[in-house]
């Protein structure tokens, strides 16, 4: 359960006192703000460490400090981003992308970006076939130059750029992503359900997403009902790759729930980079109200087919959702709005 407005978070100083710090202090706090604790801190370089290991040792720490400085943090954000300005579902190429360009443009919007996997990032930490190299066609270099990746570019008449791994371009905009204070990455997390509001007419708009633990999402089979966690947002970008265990989640979503926007699947068809690439890009868009698609769950939308190990329409897929999102935000936020006399929040 999120904390409430009134809760506090005991923090242990070094004397064995408790310093109490409110929840919603802390969920307003900036990922980079300090929290004492109560004992003076002394910066060390790694140069001041270097040839003195034989009296090296860590400041002395008790557990519970730890499992305290880590669930405090969770729960704060569980509480402040239970209500979104816009979910991002698929923290791969493209929705890192979205991401990016999302919270840069917009600092004012709470980001919430929702994976599956342990680890971000998607297929986009390495290239074709398992080799290191990352393969973006152009135009899409103006992407890398803009988050500071460097690329090898055979000249004017080449029509691509080489990224000496696909790891630099992810963990590059991955960490420019985490850095922005309004963005907040749940990994390890699925989203097993689209919230659904009905108008007047019986038009269906998307309006949050039901999570769990992906450990948990995984094991419905063969464990007792374990019910899911909401974030409510008027805005859902999608994200989550062509077809497959977590594939396409949204796309199918929408097909099992009989909209009449997508009553059935396109299907991906088969490699053809320079089909595929341009479709992708061009074809991003809000696919029902409240519901963007873009990357490779597009092409099971629309029949599209892939691109292989070329990765720039991942690139600027993103960007462009992320252009859809902040055409569309306003209206969306507005038909998400409370009614009056109510107050969405704690």
């Amino acid at each position: 359960m999120s904390p409430s407005a009134t809760a506090t978070f005991p923090e242990p100083a070094s004397n064995g006192s408790t310093k109490n710090i409110p929840a919603a202090k802390i969920a307003t706090m900036p990922n980079t703000t300090t929290i004492p604790l109560g004992a003076s801190t002394k910066p060390e370089t790694i140069e001041d460490m270097a040839g003195n290991w034989s009296n090296f040792k860590f400041a002395p720490i008790h557990e519970s400090q730890v499992s305290r400085a880590m669930t405090r943090r969770y729960f704060a954000d569980l509480d402040k981003y239970a209500e979104s300005d816009i979910v991002i579902v698929g923290a791969g190429s493209c929705g890192l992308s979205a991401a990016y360009t999302l919270a840069k443009a917009r600092p004012d919007l709470k980001i919430a970006i929702i994976e599956a996997s342990v680890s971000p990032g998607g297929g986009a930490w390495l290239g074709g076939q398992l080799f290191s190299a990352m393969i973006m066609r152009k135009p899409a270099d103006a992407f890398l130059r803009e988050i500071g990746v460097p690329y090898e570019d055979e000249g004017p008449d080449s029509a691509y750029v080489v990224v000496k791994h696909a790891a630099l371009f992810t963990s590059t905009v991955l960490s420019k992503v985490l850095q922005f204070p309004n963005v907040k990455l749940f990994n390890a997390t699925a989203v097993e359900d689209l919230i659904t509001r009905t108008d007047d007419n019986g038009n269906i708009r998307i309006a949050g997403v039901v999570t769990n633990w992906t450990l948990v999402t995984m094991h419905h089979d063969d464990q007792s009902c374990m019910d899911p966690n909401t974030i409510n947002a008027p805005l859902i970008v999608s994200t989550t790759g062509h077809d497959g265990p977590f594939g396409a989640f949204c796309a199918k979503r929408l097909v099992s729930m009989q909209h009449n926007a997508l009553p059935a699947l396109g299907g991906m068809r088969g490699l053809d980079m320079n089909t595929a690439e341009d479709a992708i890009v061009k074809g991003t868009r809000e696919i029902v109200p409240g519901l963007i698609i873009g990357g490779m769950e597009l092409s099971e939308v629309d029949g599209a087919n892939r691109m292989g190990p070329t990765f720039g329409a991942m690139a600027l897929s993103g960007v462009k959702a992320a252009e859809e999102a902040l055409r569309v935000f306003e209206q969306r936020r507005e038909e998400c709005a409370a009614p009056a006399g109510m107050k969405w929040g704690a």
